[in-house]
């Protein structure tokens, strides 16, 4: 989880980005800040991954905030002025953000805020960590909370464009704006296999398998795609008895 604050002094620019931010199953919100000042006691005082940070503000502008602070953070700069691109990269700004932007832009972002993360420091939640002891479960934001889902119950999970909807037995799916990737990622390899694009299965939960398709129960039928078809047949010879 990238723990992130985000700092305007305009009302609504904040509380949209604060809104994004809600929507992104791998943030989290420490404060919606309306001043750098504010900011700055909570920079001081809580572990921050990420900040979001207009740049033309009274008191404080944001690249004086982003320069006074000791320890950096990952910082994004939203802006309604691009003369301050290059310098918002030249204190080493992960991205800039020209405003207005929308959701598909912020995502973008974000991810690459994600992606940066991910090579500064071991994933929290990887497959591996899952995979034993007591952690096997994950967390994932839907309905405005974090919902647990056990991994041993997930049946399938099914890509909507920028959201996945993850079908856990007995119980109803959770629609959650996360991508594939990241849901791969972080589960147990041993255990679960992307065999579509718009697929990632459990595969214990295979029923059958009947013109190049996956059976799941009675009625669940998942195609297997092109590009995953000779992983996906490596995987059934090794479990196979008889001949083909």
């Amino acid at each position: 989880m990238i723990r992130c604050i985000a700092i305007d002094d305009e009302p609504l620019a904040l509380a949209q980005i604060v809104g994004y931010i809600g929507k992104v199953a791998f943030l989290e919100l420490i404060k919606g800040c309306s001043s750098a000042m504010e900011a700055l006691e909570i920079v001081n005082k809580e572990k921050t991954d990420l900040i979001f940070v207009d740049i033309n503000m009274p008191d404080l502008n944001g690249m004086d905030f982003v320069k006074s602070l000791s320890h950096k953070p990952m910082i994004i700069f939203t802006t309604a002025y691009s003369e301050y691109a290059v310098e918002g990269f030249r204190v080493e700004a992960l991205d800039y953000l020209l405003k207005p932007f929308g959701f598909n832009d912020f995502l973008r972002s974000a991810n690459k805020a994600l992606r940066q993360s991910e090579l500064l420091s071991p994933k929290p939640g990887s497959s591996t960590e899952i995979a034993t002891g007591e952690n096997e479960h994950l967390y994932v934001k839907a309905d405005y909370k974090m919902i647990r889902l056990d991994i041993d119950k997930i049946i399938y999970a099914e890509s909507k464009s920028e959201y996945v909807r993850i079908y856990l037995e007995n119980e109803k799916p959770i629609m959650t704006l996360l991508s594939m990737k990241i849901l791969e990622e972080r589960l147990p390899m041993d255990k679960f296999m992307r065999v579509h694009r718009s697929f990632l299965v459990n595969t214990s939960k295979i029923t059958a398998i009947a013109n190049n398709r996956i059976i799941i129960g009675k009625d669940v039928y998942i195609p297997i795609g092109n590009q995953f078809k000779e992983k996906f047949n490596n995987y059934i010879d090794k479990h196979f008895l008889g001949k083909m």
